[in-house]
């Protein structure tokens, strides 16, 4: 599995990236192939280390965010996380993750997680706004997410409210 660091204002010690590298690939590597990439992200606010651990694989992604006092402790919840997350979507992932990930990794019995229950669907009308406009509507809404047309684009854009309590966009990548 590849794996890349980086850090934001700070630095990374050679000693974490090998500490990294390794727990990565003795607990990750039995779901993923060895063309799976784990991405950490790390930075350091008010002595506590945010750490980000994306894994990708087979069209798959996996995200933890975790924060802790130390790099080593942070990075150790977001493998046992994304674990987690395997572990809950069991059947739904299985096809695209290593034939053999589930028989060796799982040997005590796991929750099933049923298909998902859709209890509503919307429609509504999309008008061209923009990003502030769109927050602004979602905070009205009493919402944590918005979908809208982004104006300057003319793609479907979703703005959310992220825990750290500031706000990202997802817009679609069409290359």
């Amino acid at each position: 599995m590849k794996t890349t660091i980086t850090a934001k204002k700070m630095q990374v010690p050679q000693n974490f990236s090998e500490y990294a590298e390794s727990k990565i690939s003795a607990k990750l590597s039995k779901f993923f192939g060895d063309e799976a990439e784990a991405k950490i992200v790390m930075s350091e606010l008010r002595d506590k280390i945010i750490l980000e651990l994306t894994v990708k694989y087979n069209s798959i992604i996996f995200r933890s965010e975790r924060t802790a006092a130390d790099k080593n402790d942070a990075l150790d919840d977001a493998i046992d996380k994304i674990i987690r997350q395997i572990r809950k979507n069991k059947t739904k992932v299985e096809k695209k993750l290593k034939d053999s990930a589930f028989k060796e990794a799982f040997a005590e019995p796991v929750e099933e997680v049923s298909d998902y229950n859709v209890i509503k669907e919307k429609k509504f009308k999309l008008r061209p706004m923009d990003v502030e406009e769109a927050i602004l509507q979602m905070n009205m809404l009493g919402h944590t997410f918005f979908m809208f047309m982004n104006a300057q684009t003319g793609n479907i854009n979703v703005v959310y409210k992220r825990d750290d309590g500031n706000y990202a966009v997802l817009e679609p990548d069409n290359d």
